[in-house]
């Protein structure tokens, strides 16, 4: 949740899973979602080509107290945290692979090009 500096920033505990060392994916899907399969399939290539990336998936239905305070309207929503938690990308509805990349990047400070 937004910290003293007014940063949107997301704790483990509150995504129930450890933060990745470089990036974390957060997906936000729901059970009827066609896209978010899809989406998932992706993330999880992605977190798998990224050394220090993790992607933790957050039921939408389950966890609607938290959806609502990230002002969450679609699925699949994606958010891409620093290894703080930070919040530094946001996609709502399927992500391109390469928006992906680039919020990587820009959430270590590095060009990302996955192996």
């Amino acid at each position: 949740m937004p910290s003293s500096d007014g940063v949107l920033r997301m704790s483990a505990a509150e995504i129930g899973a450890e933060l990745g060392e470089r990036v974390t994916l957060l997906q936000f899907p729901t059970a009827v979602c066609r896209p978010c399969r899809a989406t998932r399939r992706m993330l999880a290539e992605v977190a798998g080509a990224v050394p220090g990336a993790t992607h933790v998936e957050i039921d939408a239905e389950a966890r609607l107290e938290l959806v609502r305070r990230l002002e969450i309207l679609r699925t699949p929503t994606v958010l891409v945290l620093d290894p703080t938690g930070r919040v530094v990308g946001r996609a709502s509805g399927q992500p391109r692979r390469a928006d992906v990349i680039a919020a990587i990047g820009k959430a270590t400070g590095n060009s990302v090009a996955p192996s």
